[in-house]
């Protein structure tokens, strides 16, 4: 009997940002369907958190340094764009205070969701499962 293989992961780091009003931050991808959490894979050599602070800035505009970043563990979940694929992500808590994130490189959208919004959305499942407010 042979058993299933083992499902290919995906690394990224990804961040939680959270507005005053309690709604997260969620992306959309270009060319995709699933709104996640900004973030992204790193490059040779880089830490989670060096990985986060580059993808923020390419994909948001967003200034910031590895300080600001608050390490909540590693996650994995279904891979949004990949089927058969899981995420391993580097997750961090990000405040960006009065810096507004814009869409940007291969972002097409941004939004920021309440749990009641996120109904009506078709949200990856590390963000859905992990980190939507109560």
């Amino acid at each position: 009997m042979t058993s299933a293989p083992e499902p290919h992961r995906i690394h990224v780091s990804a961040a939680v940002i959270v507005d005053g009003t309690g709604r997260l931050l969620l992306v959309r991808k270009a060319g995709t369907t699933a709104f996640m959490q900004p973030g992204g894979k790193p490059e040779p050599g880089e830490t989670p958190a060096q990985t986060l602070v580059r993808e923020l800035d390419e994909e948001l505009g967003l200034r910031l340094a590895e300080r600001d970043l608050d390490p909540l563990g590693e996650f994995t979940a279904p891979a949004a764009n990949e089927p058969g694929h899981l995420v391993v992500a580097h997750v961090f808590r990000v405040v960006i205070g009065d810096q507004t994130p814009l869409a940007a490189a291969e972002i097409e959208e941004i939004r920021w969701v309440s749990r009641d919004e996120a109904d009506a959305l078709e949200v990856a499942p590390l963000a859905r499962e992990y980190f939507l407010p109560a």
